[in-house]
């Protein structure tokens, strides 16, 4: 059995990872930068960071290659060495993961190519399918455990990237990124992706990124209501909202709000549960112990994320009350009694 099906298997929730870039930015990584090469010329820092998430408490982490195919890596003349910098950083995980004391899932980041797929851009399907699949080789020779696709805006480039990785045998993750709309920037909400999803063979899926913590329960809500009993939904939600303070880039997030998100993602429908752009060790350390201690519950009203993890934008709120009055499909505790601490 594939590992992260084994894992799913185990336990009833699993703790992603945090910030890839926030984390790095602290090692020294420069604004503008690519991360990818530090898997060959620093791979000391990246084992580092997936180390310090694994000591945080997280189930799951993912390999430093977002920006991992031969279109985003062109942009600082290395695009050809798409299959060496996925292959190191996907082994650099692998490494950590192993050496842990207990079963711990490596993720193969793959973010989007940054190009439009035609009719809106000029990248065929075929083009974007090719892309995805020169990193997942390198990816899967370095040995993950799932493909993670993540911060997806179109289902066009979704579904290229879905239509590279069949042929590798491993299981398929993808989350997408949603605006103040409640939808993609192409316009993608979370009811078409929920929709959608299950088609194209997905073993999880859900949403990253956006905007903060309580638009982004807007979107799980919504997926959720829109699944079936037994289907993996992701939430990894930026640390709060990102404010520029003496000179740089924080995010209001603390390790408390962090730790009220999780006990609402859960009770949201999310079975897979982390942190996106902000999130760093100490905030996955709080995660971990609210996971640990959860005890299911209702799927939260509007005003309790509010007053629990800040506003809402009004795109999201009416994501969030769209489907209330609609029957809700029965989800089933996955929690027994001896996970409760």
């Amino acid at each position: 059995m594939n590992n992260f099906e084994e894992i799913l298997k185990q336990k009833p929730y699993i703790l992603a990872d945090g910030a890839t870039g926030t984390n790095l930015f602290t090692m020294g990584l420069q604004t503008g930068d690519p991360p990818e090469p530090w898997n060959v010329y620093h791979a000391d820092r990246i084992r580092n960071l997936h180390q310090g998430f694994v000591d945080a408490g997280s189930d799951l982490f993912l390999t430093n290659s977002f920006g991992g195919t031969s279109y985003r890596l062109k942009l600082h003349k290395f695009e050809e060495r798409v299959v060496e910098l996925n292959r190191e950083a996907a082994n650099i995980a692998r490494q950590v993961a192993d050496n842990a004391d207990r079963l711990v899932i490596v993720g193969g980041s793959m973010g989007p190519t940054g190009e439009m797929i035609e009719p809106h851009g000029l990248m065929t399907p075929r083009q974007a399918t090719s892309a995805f699949r020169e990193q997942a080789e390198g990816l899967a020779e370095g040995g993950v455990d799932v493909f993670w696709l993540e911060t997806m805006y179109s289902i066009e480039e979704l579904e290229a990237a879905v239509d590279a990785l069949k042929g590798f045998g491993l299981p398929i993750c993808a989350t997408m990124s949603f605006d103040t709309a409640g939808k993609t920037m192409m316009g993608f909400t979370p009811t078409n992706l929920a929709n959608r999803a299950i088609d194209l063979g997905l073993s999880g899926f859900g949403a990253n990124c956006g905007v903060g913590a309580s638009d982004l329960l807007a979107t799980i809500t919504d997926i959720s209501r829109n699944v079936t009993e037994g289907t993996t939904v992701i939430a990894k939600a930026n640390c709060g909202i990102p404010e520029y303070k003496d000179g740089a880039i924080v995010y209001s997030g603390t390790e408390a709000v962090m730790a009220d998100y999780v006990h609402l993602a859960l009770n949201s429908g999310a079975r897979i549960v982390g942190g996106c752009c902000g999130t760093r060790f100490s905030h996955i350390a709080a995660m971990r112990k609210a996971m640990d201690e959860h005890q299911d519950g209702k799927p939260p009203k509007l005003e309790e994320v509010v007053s629990m993890v800040g506003e809402m934008t009004e795109g999201s709120k009416a994501v969030f009350s769209g489907g209330e009055h609609r029957p809700t499909k029965k989800r089933p505790s996955r929690r027994s009694k001896s996970f409760n601490k």
